[in-house]
């Protein structure tokens, strides 16, 4: 099986491509119940600090088992556990009519559209990259930055658990498998998370408002880490511009003017992939476009 991965581009990237539906039907999973285990633990942390501010002994709240694996998947509307023909990856959600087999309740698209967006997303990587330890690293990567996307979307969060694992990921793999570029790595992290930690403390002494939250730092040091300080150019322009055209299109379209909040995460992951595959010939048209 590995020889034939590293021979051939085609199933390389057909077994990527599979793999990564997998993968995308478990993002669906981390990407609702990660920010519920976390917002549990913050809670938990808040009652024991009262309790101990107030010399009492903090009441241990009983919660059912909840964490990535357990409870297992069941229909919000009935209560149907998802059996494992319910839930291979697209093709149950057109099998069953995008419906639950029990309560024939709806089944957001979205479900689907996150599965083969992981899919396309990290075949494409395949595709561009070509095998290497680099891109088998890049594509555990890709599935980060999706899970990353949609959590911010939801939640206005970018939990450290991710964000942190995609920075020492590109650090570490950088520095096995690519030494000579190491020093570049390490500057691209330490100048992303400068560059916007930079705005952020400009824009709150100018307006004394919070722009952006410490998530959107940490993302751009992971991506700094893995484009090398060079190309950390391309992805703030990138996500800068698209960032700023949606931003005033939803502004516009919900009349809520400069008070609407805006997650700058998706774009920032957006602007990493394609830099991490397209980088130098995004800069070499620029440069061109120039002279």
């Amino acid at each position: 099986m590995i020889e034939l991965i590293q021979q051939s581009p085609t199933f390389f990237i057909g077994f990527t491509f599979v793999l990564s539906l997998l993968v995308g039907s478990f993002l669906n999973v981390v990407i609702y119940r990660l920010p519920v285990m976390m917002k549990r633990e913050w809670e938990a942390e808040v009652q024991a600090y009262q309790s101990d501010a107030k010399g009492e002994q903090a009441e241990s709240q009983k919660h059912e088992t909840f964490n990535l694996i357990k409870p297992d998947s069941r229909c919000p509307k009935c209560n149907h556990k998802i059996r494992a023909w319910e839930n291979i990856p697209v093709l149950s959600w057109l099998f069953l009519g995008g419906k639950c087999s029990a309560c024939k309740a709806l089944i957001s698209f979205r479900y689907p559209a996150i599965e083969l967006l992981t899919a396309v997303l990290s075949a494409l990587a395949a595709y561009q990259l070509g095998y290497s330890p680099f891109t088998l690293a890049f594509i555990f990567g890709t599935w980060l930055l999706v899970a990353m996307t949609f959590i911010d979307i939801d939640e206005m969060l970018l939990p450290d658990t991710l964000t942190l694992s995609f920075l020492w990921l590109g650090l570490l793999v950088i520095a096995v498998f690519e030494p000579t570029q190491l020093v570049d790595a390490v500057y691209g992290a330490v100048a992303g998370y400068l560059s916007l930690f930079t705005v952020y403390w400009l824009f709150k002494l100018a307006t004394g408002k919070e722009g952006m939250g410490f998530g959107d730092f940490k993302l751009l040091a992971a991506i700094g880490a893995w484009v090398g300080w060079q190309h950390l150019p391309i992805v703030i322009l990138l996500s800068s511009v698209v960032g700023a055209v949606v931003g005033i299109g939803l502004m516009i379209a919900q009349r809520k003017g400069t008070s609407l909040a805006i997650p700058f995460g998706p774009y920032l992951a957006a602007a990493g992939y394609l830099t991490v595959l397209y980088g130098n010939d995004i800069a070499a048209w620029y440069l061109n476009t120039l002279i």
